[in-house]
């Protein structure tokens, strides 16, 4: 069966190590799209960091963000899909990352180019304080994250050591269950890891369905490469799923195709192979 739709990951899949789309890889996927595929970033990026990537590759379908809770019109910035986070369980979420000493943040305003709110950050923590300056005017400290969230927000997510994080992932598992979805991006070589939390009925997977429903192509049609654990639910609902050579070990274990590494052209090498080929 023909591939007609392809779900991109962004860091570590698209973008190489430097964080760029290379000239083969962008020629690549201009190349499919003029071929008539359709392709579409899904990330665990939050819109406002997502968005520059989709305008620099002129791609025109929306964009899923934040790990499948909130799909935008990158143009317009029409909310297509979005799946909010009680605001209690945000609340409960800011109390677990203030009991273990987590570095605690939350994403809002869903209608606009998304806020980044936060108390504190610890002094160890520079990935995540150059993370929040490159938020520029889109990042805002608050004196008291629990009294802010008084409404639904987009989610709440943490960032940090992996050990402290793999605490805070058991912890909030123990608390919250079922009423939340628990998403882990881990970068084991730089000891970090990013702990995503959103409601329970969203992920890639439900971000990737719902682009494949407006554009009627079943899941076997889908093609999608990915390189973390955050992209596991992406990958088991394509029809046929690829992962990076630079893809994190765990997820490796499930035998997926594996194409060449993001500093490698591995985008390009699987679009060239698969799509351009034909």
């Amino acid at each position: 069966m023909p591939i007609k739709l392809l779900a991109l990951d962004i860091d570590g899949t698209l973008l190489n190590s430097q964080r760029q789309v290379t000239r083969r890889t962008s020629e690549a996927i201009k190349l499919a799209v003029e071929k008539g595929l359709q392709v579409v970033l899904v990330t665990g990026r939050r819109f406002h960091a997502a968005r520059p990537v989709a305008i620099e590759l002129g791609l025109e379908l929306p964009l899923v963000t934040h790990n499948g809770a909130l799909t935008k019109d990158t143009k317009t910035l029409q909310i297509l899909d979005y799946h909010p986070l009680d605001a209690t369980i945000a609340r409960e979420l800011v109390e677990i990352g203030r009991h273990l000493g987590a570095d605690t943040l939350c994403c809002d305003e869903p209608e606009g180019e998304v806020k980044l709110l936060f108390e504190t950050v610890s002094e160890k923590n520079q990935r995540l304080q150059r993370y929040i300056e490159a938020f520029g005017e889109y990042a805002e400290k608050v004196a008291d994250l629990s009294s802010y969230i008084q409404d639904s927000i987009i989610q709440i997510f943490y960032s940090g050591h992996c050990s402290l994080m793999q605490t805070v992932t058991d912890k909030i598992e123990q608390e919250l269950g079922d009423k939340i979805k628990l998403v882990q991006t881990v970068y084991q070589k730089s000891d970090m890891t990013i702990v995503d939390v959103i409601n329970p009925n969203c992920s890639k997977a439900t971000g990737v369905e719902f682009i494949a429903h407006r554009l009627g192509i079943g899941r076997q049609e889908v093609m999608a490469v990915g390189d973390n654990l955050n992209d596991l639910d992406m990958l088991q609902y394509a029809g046929f799923p690829v992962i990076m050579a630079n893809a994190e070990a765990r997820l490796k274990e499930f035998g997926y195709q594996t194409t060449l590494s993001n500093d490698e052209d591995g985008v390009a090498e699987v679009i060239e192979r698969y799509i351009l080929s034909d």
